[in-house]
């Protein structure tokens, strides 16, 4: 497991933009898929977007698809979460979390390490 920290979330109005970053300290963090999950109060984790280790393939959920991009920098041990169009239903707290190795599906218990979580809330 990797120790993963992330920062960026807040409130903002429909329309705008957040970016979320998460960054690890750990030495393996260039050979991670990483992801971004995000979670409402009673609800289950939900997959937002994950990158291979290298940065070449990602892949979004349909509900984010063309708004959000997921971004690596290996040299600073951080991927991030451009978050554009915001609508009030993407509103939930957002988790970074990392798995060792290739990972092509959207499951968030194919990820073993995980982030405290940041608040983003959406206002109409």
């Amino acid at each position: 497991q990797v120790q993963l920290v992330e920062s960026g979330g807040g409130l903002v109005q429909a329309g705008g933009s957040l970016r979320l970053s998460c960054a690890s300290s750990a030495r393996t963090f260039s050979t991670y898929t990483m992801g971004w999950f995000r979670q409402t109060p009673g609800k289950e984790r939900e997959f937002v977007a994950h990158i291979s280790a290298g940065g070449a393939l990602t892949t979004y959920s349909d509900s984010v698809k063309g708004r959000f991009t997921i971004s690596r920098d290996n040299a600073k041990n951080t991927v991030y979460l451009q978050m554009n169009s915001l609508k009030p239903e993407d509103t939930a707290v957002y988790y970074c979390a990392g798995r060792p190795g290739a990972y092509f599906g959207k499951s968030p218990e194919a990820f073993g390490s995980w982030g405290q979580g940041t608040q983003v809330t959406v206002s109409s």
